[in-house]
């Protein structure tokens, strides 16, 4: 019976996992209906079944105030969960018929309509007198990707050869000339709005590739590798320690422990023991020590294909939403070109001394035994400090020449910023 009990656990978490996302869409739907209904129940019953606002009715400061603060709020919250049911139907498959065509829930399409409604009277408008949505779909087609990745080279292009005119004469009263056009400021709102959008998928696609797989990785060692390793490791008895740094480390500890009880048997600070009770006493430690260890082992086992599959889940959403990364190196790129000098040279100076500098050795040393230690491997100290005298002259050899070859020509402001801060 008990080995069945972590596929049980894990049957279970799966199915309310699977049911709490399919539900999803449902869910962020509903609870962004239900604001839209407050805000139609505000305009009937306070503002005559207006849109609220002070021409709608005679009320004072503070109390159109806080219908305005109860209208922000309900804004806020169809906002969120509009973006939410995106999000939820990426993840999620349409049902079908029987003729293979979607099936669409008449239900869900209401209540989306009567929240279009709702918002629709809260929404900016342009000059063509259409309405700017309230939310946008977190999505940019390839040619908006592109378009904007080339006026982000062409900008920082200018940025770098800046004269008395940026760019070229021609470029300048080309843009001036654009800033008088009718469809100027459409233009810039759409500009806007697709630099809004790839911000967030950006940023989105940042958290995926971050919290995704740490949830992988946490779930399948406590859920499944570590259950079953720890009983396949409680079967056989011989099965205690990975290495023999370990079994060193439980001898020690041993030992320390029956030192401890003589000496305190000889200062009697202790009730006197024999030399039977003493030998008792360390073997219950020993069991102690084998359980503890044996567990451990079981955990650093548990900690390997823990990450394997975590690293799967990374390879999997990389290869699922390769367009994301180049809007995220697009709006890395953005982020750089955006900092001054005297930014550049100090986050330059301050990962170099982090990862190169003369404190770094210690760094390395740390980071090396606790990924032994949560992979099981005994600490080499002899590959340790190998590793040490290597790899951190390779990182600064691939800094100085990235310094060399690319920053004086792509911030030549940024070299010499950098050069008088290092001095």
């Amino acid at each position: 019976m008990n080995t069945k009990d972590p596929y049980q656990r894990i049957t279970t978490y799966w199915i309310g996992l699977k049911s709490w996302i399919i539900n999803t869409p449902h869910r962020a739907v509903l609870a962004a209906y239900r604001a839209a209904w407050e805000i139609r129940n505000i305009e009937i019953q306070q503002f005559n079944g207006q849109k609220i606002s002070p021409q709608s009715a005679n009320y004072s400061g503070n109390l159109m105030e806080f219908w305005q603060g109860d209208l922000n709020r309900n804004l806020t919250t169809i906002k969120i969960r509009l973006a939410e049911f995106n999000l939820g139907m990426t993840f999620t498959d349409r049902s079908t018929d029987t003729n293979n065509q979607y099936v669409y829930d008449n239900d869900l399409l209401e209540k989306l309509k009567f929240i279009d409604e709702v918002i629709g009277n809260y929404t900016q408008k342009r000059n063509d007198s259409k309405y700017m949505e309230i939310t946008q779909p977190l999505k940019t087609s390839d040619k908006e990707v592109q378009f904007n990745n080339k006026s982000t080279d062409v900008d920082s292009n200018d940025n770098q050869k800046k004269g008395v005119f940026p760019g070229s004469i021609a470029r300048t009263l080309s843009k001036i000339a654009k800033d008088f056009t009718p469809t100027a400021e459409s233009d810039f709102i759409n500009n806007y709005r697709i630099s809004r959008n790839k911000t967030r998928i950006g940023i989105r696609f940042l958290l995926l590739i971050i919290i995704i797989p740490l949830i992988v990785q946490n779930f399948s060692k406590n859920l499944l590798f570590t259950p079953l390793f720890t009983q396949w490791m409680s079967q056989d008895n011989q099965r205690v320690f990975l290495n023999r740094e370990m079994e060193e480390k439980a001898m020690n500890e041993l030992k320390n422990f029956e030192r401890k009880l003589q000496f305190q048997n000889l200062l009697h600070t202790a009730p006197p023991l024999s030399v039977e009770e003493i030998e008792l006493e360390v073997k219950d430690k020993a069991l102690d020590l084998a359980e503890e260890f044996r567990r451990d082992s079981s955990l650093a086992i548990g900690n390997i294909f823990a990450d394997v599959i975590s690293l799967i889940s990374f390879a999997i959403i990389i290869g699922w939403r390769k367009k994301d990364i180049e809007v995220v190196q697009s709006l890395l790129d953005k982020i750089a070109y955006g900092l001054s000098d005297s930014a550049k040279a100090f986050l330059i100076i301050l990962i170099t001394d982090i990862f190169v500098g003369f404190h770094s050795p210690h760094g390395w040393e740390i980071i090396l035994e606790s990924l032994a230690e949560h992979l099981g491997l005994p600490a080499n100290r002899n590959v340790i400090f190998l590793f040490i005298a290597t790899f951190p002259v390779i990182l600064n050899t691939i800094f100085k020449y990235w310094i060399f070859r690319y920053l004086s020509r792509l911030s030549p402001s940024a070299l010499a910023t950098l050069k008088e801060m290092d001095e």
